[in-house]
């Protein structure tokens, strides 16, 4: 069953992880080996997990890089399939 608006993976980190780790922004940002201020567009929805940052996450113990990253395929494809789409024709059809 499809996810109904599923939340931002920074979400999940701004109020489950954080919170759980006991860390700032700011401290969880120099941990990662990230500025403040990329980290803070992430967890405020601002800015996708990338790769990078998902592996990080998993180095520091924090799951699994493939988690975080299906967590925001899993909302960029809401978001995508819920924004007007263009008209695509199927090239063929099943057998």
């Amino acid at each position: 069953m499809p996810l109904h608006n599923p939340p931002h993976p920074g979400e999940t980190l701004r109020e489950e992880v954080l919170p759980t780790l006991g860390l700032t922004v700011k401290a969880f940002a120099a941990h990662l080996g990230f500025s403040r201020e990329a980290l803070s567009r992430v967890l405020h929805g601002r800015a996708a997990v990338s790769p990078d940052l998902a592996l990080r996450l998993e180095m520091a113990g924090v799951s699994t890089a493939r988690l975080w990253l299906a967590i925001q395929a899993d909302y960029d494809l809401w978001q995508a399939r819920n924004r007007k789409q263009p008209v695509v024709e199927r090239l063929f059809q099943a057998a």
